[in-house]
């Protein structure tokens, strides 16, 4: 009779453990700058109950909402060390309880260094980089499967097929990666680029697991890597458990249900727009699957920072992208950014700002002067430097040099950094997965890759690099995302053609891979390239030239777009050879004499360490 009373005790405990359905974050961490800690319980009903904390801990604070199946409570960890906690839950006479740990933090966590000006970011797709294991390649939980044969669908690439090609990605000179999302999206179909997350606490599991992802960045940084992830603040997608079971009504914004974003991100700050367009463009929904966060609420706030802060603890991250970053609240992503990098000094984030003009791009970059006008400051600090990509999408093909073409088109894009806060943490690109692929504009040209790696490899900023263009990837933007999304071929079993490698490479491709390996490898310890200054002179029939030069050295960049080689008069730079008769070409591996006049070849480039 005894052991039944306790089956029976034992089965109406589970049943009352069971209201808890998620709980998040799942842990916290000791020692964090801002103590209190707001914990979400989901659960049916669980509103309807009291809940008070062992251990001496203090509640400051308990919110509920119009949903009774979620209940915020915020503890204050200050002094907490790491230990497990035990939160009580009272309804009357029924009586749960559930553990909560507060972990042990890294020693110097909140001193951690970013990625910078002295790295190369490598952007890999995850599901089109490389399958490490096949049998995660679907997921009974997860409504879309596999199939490798369908352009848009998934293809079995995973975060064990990352680390398997770590090496490689070291070999080519990277130094970061930033991966495209990782946490799970279980939208029905199109789902690998995992934008439309469906659980933000969780990776996806046809990507592999947390811990996976934690053993990632644990192999990359002993290979001195780092791991930069792809935040999404402004969005989830409409699979998420959150949206089914919305904790308030204004949690997504509602029109009601949706509406689409104009897309005009210059409403955030015209002084003459109405506010109507301003509030589609923050409050508009980037696709219908994909319902828009709603910043301005604090507990929506509070919860991507805290998911924020809980990853970069967990997984040890290096770094941020921050998907669509002005399409969100101004004021509410200003906060976000803010608490992360109040949490992390040194940590930095680079926000996606996809508009053509510096001075709007500016806006959004910390300290901007732009902004300081309107007394707004983003604390963003890094911003994507689009017009440069701009340029980058035509300027090989204009062999002809007049007032407004050819390379006095980079020049101009350089001449506006006055309007940047900080251009050397602008982060450069010659591609990303949403735009067209450089080797596809230029039709495979290898010149003309040469020149835009030059250029990439030696401007001021953080040069980022897309997965596979350096072994001469093309993709049609035209023909769909698809085209421009290929997979790296090597990364599954069975693929005819392995780039991972110099013997599988093709000739064309190891062409493609030792010259970007060439570049990429001597930038890694070039100080003057990472922090130096920045001289640039006017463009002569389509040859541009610049130094990069600080107190120590100096380097010389020449850069001829014409189709015809050129000599060159060395006395207009004057100012900047004056010191230096001499130099060391890197590309070709020789000396160069600097006395008088330069040779350079049609469409090539030259790196030259200046000797004095």
């Amino acid at each position: 009779m005894n052991k039944i009373f306790q089956l029976i005790v034992c089965l109406f405990t589970f049943s009352l453990t069971a209201q808890i359905d998620r709980v998040e974050p799942p842990f916290w961490y000791e020692g964090m700058n801002k103590s209190e800690v707001q914990i979400l319980f989901y659960g049916k009903n669980i509103a309807q109950n009291s809940v008070s904390v062992s251990n001496n801990v203090v509640i400051t604070n308990i919110t509920k909402t119009e949903n009774p199946n979620y209940l915020f409570v915020t503890i204050d960890t200050k002094n907490v060390k790491a230990q497990q906690l035990q939160f009580t839950f009272v309804n009357g006479k029924k009586t749960f309880k559930r553990n909560y740990e507060i972990k042990a933090r890294k020693e110097n966590s909140a001193l951690r260094k970013s990625f910078n000006a002295s790295d190369v970011m490598y952007l890999l797709m995850p599901d089109r980089f490389a399958n490490g294991n096949p049998n995660n390649d679907s997921s009974p939980e997860l409504q879309e499967k596999a199939n490798r044969s369908l352009p848009g669908g998934r293809h079995g690439g995973d975060i064990q097929g990352i680390i398997n090609n770590l090496d490689y990605i070291k070999e080519l000179g990277a130094t970061a990666i930033w991966s495209t999302p990782l946490c799970e999206d279980n939208d029905k179909g199109y789902s690998y680029h995992t934008y439309g997350q469906s659980d933000v606490y969780k990776i996806d599991a046809r990507y592999g697991t947390n811990e996976e992802y934690k053993q990632l960045a644990s192999e990359m940084h002993k290979r001195d890597l780092k791991l930069v992830m792809d935040y999404v603040t402004n969005h989830w997608g409409a699979e998420h458990w959150m949206f089914k079971d919305m904790p308030t009504y204004d949690w997504f914004h509602q029109f009601p249900g949706y509406a689409q974003s104009n897309y005009r991100m210059t409403t955030q700050y015209d002084t003459n727009g109405s506010k109507r367009d301003a509030k589609y463009c923050m409050d508009g929904w980037f696709v219908p699957s994909m319902p828009d966060l709603n910043q301005s609420n604090p507990l929506v706030l509070n919860y991507l920072i805290q998911n924020a802060i809980w990853w970069i603890e967990y997984a040890d991250l290096d770094g941020f992208r921050v998907d669509t970053y002005s399409y969100n609240d101004k004021e509410g992503i200003a906060k976000w950014t803010k608490a992360i990098t109040d949490e992390y000094p040194y940590f930095n984030i680079v926000g996606e700002v996809w508009m053509h003009d510096q001075a709007q791009i500016s806006y959004w970059q910390k300290d901007s002067p732009i902004a300081k006008i309107q007394n707004y400051n983003s604390h963003l600090p890094s911003v994507m430097d689009f017009t440069l990509h701009d340029v980058f999408g035509n300027v090989f093909n204009e062999d002809k040099a007049d007032w407004s073409n050819g390379m006095i088109k980079f020049y101009e894009n350089f001449v506006n950094d006055f309007l940047y806060a900080n251009p050397n943490n602008l982060l450069l690109f010659l591609e990303n997965h949403d735009t067209g692929r450089f080797n596809q504009i230029y039709k495979n040209d290898f010149k003309k890759y040469q020149l835009g790696l030059t250029l990439l490899a030696t401007m001021r900023g953080i040069p980022q690099l897309y997965y596979s263009s350096e072994i001469g990837m093309a993709g049609d933007k035209g023909k769909g995302d698809a085209d421009i999304r290929q997979d790296f071929p090597g990364g599954w079993n069975g693929d005819a053609n392995n780039a991972f490698s110099n013997a599988g490479r093709t000739a064309e491709q190891n062409q493609y891979f030792n010259f970007s390996k060439k570049v990429l490898n001597w930038r890694k310890n070039k100080e003057v390239i990472h922090s130096g200054k920045l001289k640039h002179y006017i463009p002569e029939n389509n040859v541009y030239i610049y130094f990069r030069y600080n107190d120590k050295e100096s380097v010389m960049v020449v850069m001829n777009n014409a189709t015809e080689g050129q000599k060159i008069n060395l006395s207009r730079f004057k100012e900047s050879l004056q010191d230096y008769n001499s130099g060391f070409e890197i590309i070709s591996g020789t000396s160069v004499d600097l006395k008088n006049e330069l040779i350079i070849d049609g469409k090539s480039s030259m790196i030259i360490e200046l000797k004095r």
